[in-house]
């Protein structure tokens, strides 16, 4: 075979290469971004198709996807999930990344509220100047707790709600008082390095853990490279990058 003739079958087999390779988008719950990220990264390097991640709360996820956006694969609670099977958005085929606990966040130098117990974390919820959450699972499921504990009636007026755990943690690292953070615990750690401090995961007896799942959306263009994506987060391999960004099985 002559030079020219082996660029130009070079350049064929790149060309070849390049139109297989394909782009799925995904639409995630944010509390798996730790775990979702470096599985993805691992798809990407393993398989030569690209993927294109972007984070909202659970109820925008049902909301967007109901109104008729469309992604190739949908990262959500199991009963976001069940709502969109029942619409024909998703296929049936689903795999469980795992839960996810919520914790309790302050900035660094600001003091510390005592969460041991639940009566402590009753009086620390009293004493804070700012009680920041989310509208998201986390944040439906905190305010539902404070109305259980008798308290959302006096602290109501105190609470700040952000659309998501970036906004969340943003106000709280740029508190100048005794604001307090409440949101997952995967979302808390993505800050501790930008000057937030985790005071700890809410007491055992008040825990909530939220679980996520990932399913591929129906009717897509590029339904087997989602699918196979979808399993990849489900194999060993994915559920290690998982794991190891406390996503717990």
């Amino acid at each position: 075979m002559t030079k020219s003739l082996a660029v130009l079958g070079l350049a064929a087999s790149l060309l070849g290469q390049a139109t297989t390779a394909a782009e799925i988008t995904v639409l995630s719950a944010g509390a798996v971004e730790p775990g979702l990220k470096p599985a993805s990264l691992a798809f990407e390097k393993r398989t030569g198709h690209t993927v294109k991640i972007a984070f909202a709360p659970a109820p925008q996820i049902r909301t967007r996807i109901a109104g008729g956006e469309t992604w190739d694969v949908v990262i959500a609670p199991p009963a976001v999930l069940d709502e969109l099977a029942k619409l024909g958005k998703i296929e049936n085929e689903r795999v469980t990344l795992g839960r996810v606990g919520m914790g309790v966040a302050v900035r660094a130098g600001a003091p510390m509220p005592d969460i041991s117990n639940v009566e402590a974390f009753k009086r620390s919820v009293l004493a804070a100047e700012s009680l920041v959450f989310t509208r998201g699972s986390s944040g439906v499921y905190f305010e539902a707790l404070l109305k259980k504990m008798g308290l959302y009636e006096q602290v109501e007026r105190k609470i700040t709600r952000h659309e998501d755990g970036e906004a969340a943690m943003g106000h709280v690292l740029k508190g100048t008082g005794k604001e307090v953070g409440f949101g997952q615990l995967t979302e808390i750690r993505l800050y501790l390095d930008k000057g937030l401090r985790l005071v700890g995961p809410l007491p055992p007896e008040v825990q909530n853990y939220t679980s996520y799942a990932g399913a591929a959306m129906t009717a897509r263009p590029d339904a087997d490279v989602a699918r196979t994506f979808v399993r990849h987060l489900g194999s060993p391999d994915g559920q290690a990058m998982f794991t190891a960004a406390g996503i717990e099985r």
